[in-house]
C-alpha cells in the first residue's frame, strides 16, 4: 500500500548546509521509488496556526519508505536537515479506497 513521508518543517535555516541538502535529497530517493507530492510552496490557511511548510514525499510502499529513511545515502544527508531546521516527520499509509469518514469508528 502507497506510503507518504511527511514533514512540517516549522523553520529552516537556509544557508549551505540546507542548500547541499536539496541538491542531494532527490538521488537519495530514487532507488526507493520516493516522489515529491508537496514541496513547500503557498498555502492559505483555513484554521489554527501553521508556521512553516508541508513536504510530502509519496513511496510504492511503508517498507520503501523505512528502507529510504534508514539509508546509507539518507544517513549521509539528513544532518544536513537536522541541524538547520526544527521539523516534524512521520511515515504513513495511504488509506483503502473506498473510505468513508465513519470508517474509523470500527
Amino acid at each position: 500500500m502507497v506510503a507518504y513521508a511527511v514533514a512540517h518543517m516549522r523553520q529552516v535555516t537556509m544557508g549551505p548546509a540546507i542548500v547541499e541538502y536539496l541538491h542531494r535529497i532527490d538521488a537519495t530517493l530514487a532507488p526507493f521509488g520516493g516522489r515529491f507530492l508537496v514541496h513547500g510552496g503557498e498555502f492559505e490557511l483555513l484554521e489554527g496556526d501553521w508556521p512553516g511548510n508541508l513536504i510530502v514525499i509519496e513511496f510504492p510502499n511503508r517498507e520503501e519508505a523505512k528502507a529510504w529513511y534508514a539509508s546509507s545515502a539518507y544517513r549521509e544527508i539528513v544532518a544536513l536537515r537536522t541541524k538547520n531546521s526544527q521539523s516534524d516527520v512521520i511515515l504513513v499509509d495511504r488509506i483503502a479506497q473506498p473510505h468513508k469518514a465513519t470508517d474509523v469508528l470500527g
